[in-house]
């Protein structure tokens, strides 16, 4: 009996010895990971980046070789600190910072100590590396832009930071990846996939070989190529336009909604932003208040539209059925209302619609808004109708655009004028709101959204929503909703008589001197007051210049929206500079070499260098 007992132990004491050993093996993993962290070296690959290309696909942007310095700090041993340093090029201080934060993200992680060495400097560090045990060098790829233009739209490449890891675990520390304009918007087409490497080490801590015989590692590969809609060629026109001036031009092809150039002014060499001066040339450029390259106005900017507005103000009138094209309208000097006057320039009158808009007609279009808003039971119902159209343009949104930087403008609704006048403490009425008329009062619009709606125009009553990728090499379409056709709520027999005014605004109105031979140009120059507010005073700085417009009138290949600050009136600059994009873009040459001349010379520093003007964007209020 005591045999039998002796061996029930022995056999149940083994069982449970074996079915433990079994779990651990098998099923629980976390002592193989830990002898992983002790025994197993993790070496990443990194891929390719993809290559970005233009409509046409002319190269914007490749790759070049650069080198990270990195360290593992479990596995630094004793060294020469200064000599380290020296070749470094950095001082004992920062070694001493680099590796304590180092150690503070992981012991046994590698991190960076000196990012993007140059070939030359890889070549005279690389062959002392054996001496400092836990540093080696990790090779990678940097942009390499072979254009010195758009780096609103291309972005740039930059370390990842903790909060960004803290997001996506896939990156690690000294990791690139996208940041801003196309760069950020399409960095999980544009990165490839990392491949891993697993070294075993020994006891000693030396490298001796593929863990497992490899069978765990991974190649990368490489990023897919991307073709954008832009049109180098006009963009780079574009910038040269726009030089000593501060603004945007942005051009759309209506029927697809493709950007064929958006440029930002001031600009920067995209360069700039790549090698071991990346972060100091960031810092001028971030801390640049006055300029602000880093600040995207075609996108970021929230202006008053001025006098373009009022093509869409004359749409509304038609769908609300509160004007005809044949009643006219008396303008003197101006649109009266209580002891106020909207003042007018001088012009033949009474004018009907398509006259308004040829002559900008302040009067006229006042009167098409406050028979809109009135029409309603209480000016509140009426100011909402009054949204609801604009929104159906793409107005007051993001509008869905492919790429990371925006904003939404404002178009005011009820409930904000409720709130301004403390209503029902104190009633409102139209006439209240009635610079909404012309694109003043409290309406903003980025310039990306004012050709939106000249692109709408140019369709006769819908869009696609603008986008940049035109397509992803070696992949699928793009999505597909930049391929729906949006509908506005008005209309579309009504956008025939606006297109005519448009027209005669080249053809003897406000754009008469500045048309271009052989096109037919259909636009709206645009006066758009500046204030701000200093010390609670309102104070009136120089007029904004405002041009839209879409050529040829019948078969628009291009519709464009150009916006400069502080540029006086809309044919000054604003409507020369859309001329003579239309005009680069429709024939590939210019005829028009006087306004090429007034345009490519002319500038506006001595404007801005003007007290309160180095302000990128103003709110009428």
């Amino acid at each position: 009996m005591r045999k039998l007992l002796l061996l029930l132990v022995v056999l149940v004491t083994g069982v449970v010895f074996a079915s433990r050993l079994f779990y651990l093996q098998i099923y629980d993993s976390s002592y193989d990971k830990l002898s992983q962290n002790n025994a197993v070296k993790i070496v990443y690959d990194y891929p390719q980046r993809g290559y970005i290309f233009d409509r046409h696909g002319s190269l914007l942007v490749s790759n070049q070789p650069s080198y990270d310095v990195m360290v593992i700090p479990r596995d630094v041993k004793p060294l020469d600190t200064l000599e380290f340093c020296s070749l470094l090029r950095i001082t004992k201080k920062d070694f001493i910072r680099i590796l304590a934060k180092a150690k503070v993200y992981s012991p046994r992680l590698p991190s960076v100590v000196i990012p993007q060495l140059t070939k030359s400097e890889y070549a005279a560090l690389s062959e002392k590396m054996y001496k400092y045990e836990g540093f080696y060098i990790q090779k990678r790829s940097l942009r390499d832009y072979q254009v010195n233009h758009s780096a609103n739209v291309l972005g740039y490449i930059s370390e990842v930071n903790e909060r960004i890891i803290e997001k996506n675990p896939y990156y690690q520390m000294g990791e690139l990846i996208g940041m801003g304009g196309v760069e950020k918007q399409y960095e999980d087409v544009l990165r490839g996939t990392k491949g891993v490497k697993y070294i075993q080490k020994d006891r000693f801590n030396r490298d001796i070989g593929p863990y497992k015989e490899g069978i765990f590692d991974t190649l990368p590969t490489r990023g897919n190529d991307i073709k954008l809609t832009i049109d180098a060629a006009l963009q780079q026109y574009g910038e040269d336009l726009m030089v000593n001036k501060r603004g945007g031009i942005v051009a759309l092809e209506p029927n697809t909604g493709e950007i064929l150039a958006l440029v930002a002014a001031p600009n920067y060499d995209p360069s700039l932003l790549v090698g071991r001066e990346r972060s100091r040339n960031f810092t001028k450029l971030y801390y640049d208040t006055i300029a602000k390259p880093l600040f995207d106005r075609v996108l970021q900017g929230e202006y008053p539209p001025g006098s373009p507005f009022k093509t869409l103000t004359a749409l509304i009138g038609l769908q609300e059925g509160v004007i005809d094209l044949d009643e006219r309208i008396s303008c003197h000097g101006g649109y009266s209302y209580g002891r106020r006057k909207l003042g007018c320039h001088h012009h033949a009158s009474p004018l009907a619609m398509i006259g308004g808009i040829a002559n900008s007609c302040n009067a006229y279009f006042a009167t098409v808004y406050r028979r809109t808003i009135d029409k309603y039971d209480t000016p509140q119902e009426g100011i909402d109708h009054w949204r609801e159209h604009l929104l159906s343009f793409g107005l007051g949104d993001y509008m869905g655009y492919d790429l990371p930087a925006g904003n939404k403008g404002h178009i005011p609704d009820a409930d904000y004028y409720n709130r301004a006048y403390q209503y029902p403490t104190y009633k409102w009425y139209s006439a209240a709101t009635i610079s909404n008329s012309i694109g003043q009062g409290e309406v903003l619009l980025t310039p990306m959204q004012m050709v939106n709606f000249t692109a709408t125009i140019a369709n006769r009553g819908y869009f696609y929503r603008p986008h940049i990728i035109k397509n992803i090499i070696g992949a699928d379409s793009i999505p597909s909703k930049y391929k729906e056709k949006n509908i506005t709520t008005v209309d579309p027999k009504y956008f025939i008589p606006v297109v005519e005014g448009m027209h005669d605004v080249y053809r003897y109105g406000t754009a008469s001197r500045i048309g271009v031979p052989g096109i037919e140009i259909c636009g709206k120059t645009g006066t758009a007051e500046n204030y701000i507010r200093v010390d609670g005073k309102r104070m009136q700085l120089t007029d904004h210049s405002v041009f839209v417009a879409f050529a040829p009138k019948d078969d628009p290949k291009i519709a464009i929206a150009v916006f400069v600050e502080n540029g006086y009136w809309g044919s000054r600059w604003a409507g020369r500079i859309a001329g003579l994009m239309i005009e680069k873009y429709l024939k590939g040459e210019i005829t028009r070499k006087d306004m090429e001349d007034f345009v490519l010379n002319g500038s506006l520093m001595d404007e801005y260098k003007k007290p309160y003007s180095g302000v990128p964007f103003q709110i009428n209020n």
